[in-house]
């Protein structure tokens, strides 16, 4: 009765208290590691705004508002729109420049999305292993400390080349305003352009390559989310602490 009477007390004081030690001691383990350092965490999130930016921008550029009232100097609504577009456009590449430097400055797990082992055979296992996972015909995936193989390749086309077609089809059209003489024509007009045929050809890679990266991202989210819930290891806590939380 003493037994049942000391149990059934300490229940209650958990209950009210939320100090419970038995439980966390007949918990499952989680492990934690550092994974990501403040550069690879802040690139990251300042990366997501400046996409955020240019995606709503770019389409008020390609798609603009009906005219405004009145006379046209009262009303500066699509010079901001460009403002933000530019200004976007100048911190990512600037951000981006700062990543690949850190690729090499950093830990491992800075350059996964920069390199790729094409040809190991168990990276593509562990890539076919994760489309399993993600066609819900695995009921767990492995744990992974840094990138998982599969959002390694996708993080690598999707971040890192898209990253770079955008910045040089939208630094060739931004040359082609500034004119002969800027560094944005001599680095990028001058060549880009003439590759792709003329401008508008140009505008229409542009426009396509904005709305490759708006389902990226649409990817991307679901994948972290759903990682979170039911995979193995922690995502989004992970990107802000830069601590990955290992679970059996």
């Amino acid at each position: 009765m003493s037994l049942a009477r000391d149990s059934s007390s300490y229940h209650d004081m958990a209950t009210a208290t939320g100090v419970d030690e038995a439980a966390v001691q007949q918990a499952p383990s989680i492990k934690s590691m550092y994974v990501y350092e403040a550069p690879v965490r802040l690139w990251h999130w300042v990366n997501a705004l400046c996409i955020v930016t240019l995606a709503a921008s770019g389409y008020l550029i390609g798609s603009p508002l009906p005219s405004m009232p009145g006379e046209a100097s009262d009303s500066f609504l699509f010079g901001y729109i460009r403002f933000a577009h530019f200004a976007a456009a100048y911190i990512l590449a600037v951000g981006f420049l700062v990543r690949i430097y850190w690729g090499f400055a950093g830990n491992s797990h800075a350059r996964e999305i920069f390199t790729l082992p094409l040809l190991t055979a168990a990276y593509w296992r562990e890539v076919g292993a994760m489309l399993q996972w993600y066609a819900f015909l695995r009921p767990y995936p492995n744990r992974y400390v840094g990138h998982n193989p599969l959002a390694r390749l996708a993080m690598f086309f999707g971040v890192f080349l898209m990253t770079l077609f955008m910045l040089a089809t939208g630094f060739a059209l931004y040359g082609e305003g500034a004119q002969a003489g800027h560094w944005s024509h001599i680095l990028f007009t001058s060549w880009v352009i003439p590759l792709f045929g003329q401008s508008q050809d140009v505008h229409t890679w542009h426009h396509l390559g904005m709305w490759a990266i708006v389902l990226f991202v649409i990817f991307h989210v679901y994948a972290a989310i759903r990682e979170d819930i039911m995979g193995r290891q922690s995502m989004l806590s992970t990107m802000i602490s830069g601590y990955r939380m290992l679970k059996k």
